[in-house]
């Protein structure tokens, strides 16, 4: 587990250069740690290294895990794509849903979100690549989506996400202009709450941070190759 330590400071270490290489406080980048596949031992590990935000893809493994870890004071981010029928466990159990692609998601999320809790953030993914395999909107769907979204009562609209295809670094530009056109075009948006681009993996979190991104969705250069 030693060795997970030094991964970990190790992609620290990448965000930080990445944003001295383009005249950006390293406190703009937050670093999620993708822990899909991966043993509750490997993510105590991660945690006692310093990390606090983790990210699942598939909601009955994150359950798990949730239970099991929650003496510890972790941040729950579901980064896969979410079903209706699954909404409720979500909302009751996340802080954070990046893979909102649709306005019957985000509403139920809304609706079943636990009075006690804080609203849910959340994030619409785009299909920045017109990929049939990829979940997300469209970006002609975006700015109604958006619209919808604004004034649902229990979750609040963060940002953006992607998961362009590999290699497509201009994918990461195009998304922080998106999200500049949307500030300038829906009054209802505030700068300061919609201020998440959530964009870049451990092959190419250098070319999103200069774009602009603002939260980095790390897993292989953090624990290794998932089992």
């Amino acid at each position: 587990m030693q060795e997970i330590s030094s991964q970990l400071q190790q992609v620290l270490c990448r965000i930080a250069l990445a944003c001295d290489q383009v005249a950006r406080k390293q406190d703009e980048v937050q670093l999620l740690a993708v822990s899909k596949r991966q043993s509750i031992e490997a993510i105590v590990a991660v945690y006692e290294a310093g990390q606090h935000d983790f990210g699942e893809n598939y909601v009955q493994e994150a359950l798990q895990k949730i239970q099991l870890l929650a003496h510890l004071p972790l941040t729950w981010h579901l980064i896969g794509a979410l079903q209706s029928n699954k909404t409720a466990e979500v909302a009751q159990h996340f802080a954070w849903v990046h893979s909102v692609d649709r306005f019957k998601i985000a509403q139920r999320l809304s609706q079943q979100r636990p009075q006690h809790l804080p609203p849910l953030n959340i994030c619409v993914q785009v299909n920045i690549d017109n990929q049939d395999t990829k979940s997300g909107c469209q970006i002609s769907e975006l700015p109604d989506l958006v619209k919808a979204i604004l004034p649902l009562p229990n979750v609040v609209l963060r940002g953006l996400m992607i998961i362009p295809q590999a290699q497509n670094h201009e994918a990461f530009t195009q998304l922080a202009q998106i999200r500049q056109q949307l500030l300038g075009t829906i009054p209802a948006l505030n700068s300061q709450v919609f201020d998440t681009l959530s964009m870049g993996m451990s092959d190419d979190l250098e070319q999103a941070i200069a774009a602009g991104s603002t939260m980095v969705r790390v897993g292989t250069a953090i624990f290794g190759q998932r089992t």
